[in-house]
């Protein structure tokens, strides 16, 4: 069914999956989405494209792809009608495969997407009143165990390439209709330099307008390729979304939060659920390699936090195992120690068949927010969203399995009924 084994890796090591930028296709050709313009030329040039014509289309095609939201090299009007038979011979604009598609009554918008070479893994939409936020995977299944986590209780498959990860931004768009208008105008006897820069854009305004590292998989440990599509969503002349709109979720891969300050240079959270060796050890099994101050340490060191772009830890509520006065205060010593620019996300626990922790009481919740607000540091209980379609934090894991295609097909067609 598929054609990549499973990766079995226990959580405290390093994985070190097969490095692709790019799916394998069974027709051979190449999916352009994910790659940088750069790449696009070089593709363009082994095609057999002199070295001029091969930037100057790799620059229209770029254009079209990131800007536009084409996936139909016929739509690329400014390109000569007897090129794009050429262009489709070769390449593809892919998508993720949408295999499900889910929206919860309280707006969050789920799908079930699944790669060029059969797996499947999954991508959140949360509409808010000021925002609207796509939480993106970064591999299919996970490696790191967390225990209260559903995407952990999966075996990695692999990594997502760059355009599987960019492709869901991309995705999301589509199915929001809402790609920017923009314009391109060549100078065809102008030189290629000058050419570079005539490109326009602007944005009349977005659903989607900050997009999360946190859903199925550990990014850091598929950094390269995180970097690449993050980097095509930050590009002025790609999707063109602010750095400052974008966070990176890590349960604490210590040796990598440097490098992605600097190469990426997001904004951080940190899966932190616990104050003490004993229950993060057992939570969060990362913890048995990087412990909770080598990865406040590595918080402190991140380059660009400051009170303007705090670093955000993430916390959910366990009844009876983390969720203490004594924790809130622990908590709240620990930040201060490290001179943290810190805000706390206190998260109720969303629970999923054969976990085996329960969410903290409402008033527990309410005095472990007031302990460490009354510390100093933020502390919002975050309101949890897409319960009924499995969407919410932690709830992330492919089912799809359990479904045959006439099953999945009755419940298409009774929503549209609906």
């Amino acid at each position: 069914m598929t054609d990549t084994t499973l990766m079995s890796i226990p959580g405290q090591i390093d994985p070190v999956p097969v490095a692709r930028d790019i799916t394998p296709r069974a027709d051979g050709r190449v999916d352009l989405i994910g790659l940088p313009k750069d790449r696009i030329r070089d593709l363009f040039e082994e095609a057999g494209l002199d070295a001029k014509q091969a930037k100057l289309r790799a620059k229209q095609v770029f254009h079209w792809l990131y800007h536009r939201g084409v996936t139909d090299f016929e739509a690329m009007t400014d390109i000569a009608k007897t090129m794009r038979p050429w262009l489709t011979e070769r390449f593809v604009i892919g998508r993720p495969e949408v295999v499900e598609a889910q929206h919860s009554t309280d707006g969050t918008r789920k799908w079930l997407l699944k790669t060029a070479d059969g797996h499947e893994f999954e991508m959140v939409f949360i509409p808010d009143a000021d925002r609207g936020t796509l939480c993106v995977s970064s591999q299919v299944g996970c490696t790191l165990n967390c225990r209260f986590c559903h995407t952990g209780t999966m075996k990695l498959v692999r990594n997502l390439t760059p355009g599987e990860i960019v492709g869901q931004v991309m995705l999301a768009r589509d199915a929001l209709g809402e790609w920017p208008k923009g314009n391109m105008k060549f100078d065809y006897g102008a030189d290629l330099d000058e050419i570079e820069e005539s490109s326009e854009y602007r944005s009349d305004g977005r659903l989607l307008t900050n997009i999360v590292m946190m859903g199925m998989g550990e990014p850091l440990y598929n950094f390269d390729n995180v970097k690449g599509a993050l980097k095509l969503v930050m590009d002025g002349e790609g999707l063109a979304l602010s750095k400052r709109r974008i966070t990176l979720s890590t349960s604490g891969v210590v040796p990598m939060m440097e490098k992605c300050g600097e190469e990426i240079g997001v904004n951080l959270a940190v899966s932190l659920h616990a104050v003490t060796k004993e229950i993060r050890d057992e939570i969060v099994p990362l913890n048995k390699k990087y412990g909770i101050e080598e990865l406040l340490e590595a918080c402190a060191a991140y380059p660009g936090a400051s009170n303007a772009r705090r670093i955000t830890f993430e916390y959910v509520m366990l009844k009876d195992k983390n969720d203490s006065d004594e924790h809130a205060r622990e908590l709240v010593r620990l930040l201060k120690q490290y001179n943290l620019p810190a805000k706390v996300n206190l998260i109720p626990f969303n629970p999923w068949p054969g976990a085996q922790y329960d969410t903290s009481t409402p008033e527990r919740v309410r005095s472990f927010s007031n302990i460490v607000f009354e510390g100093g540091i933020s502390a919002p209980v975050r309101t949890p969203r897409g319960r009924d379609i499995d969407a919410a934090c932690g709830q992330l894991k492919t089912a799809a399995e359990k479904k045959s295609r006439a099953q999945r097909d009755r419940e298409a067609a009774e929503a549209v009924e609906a």
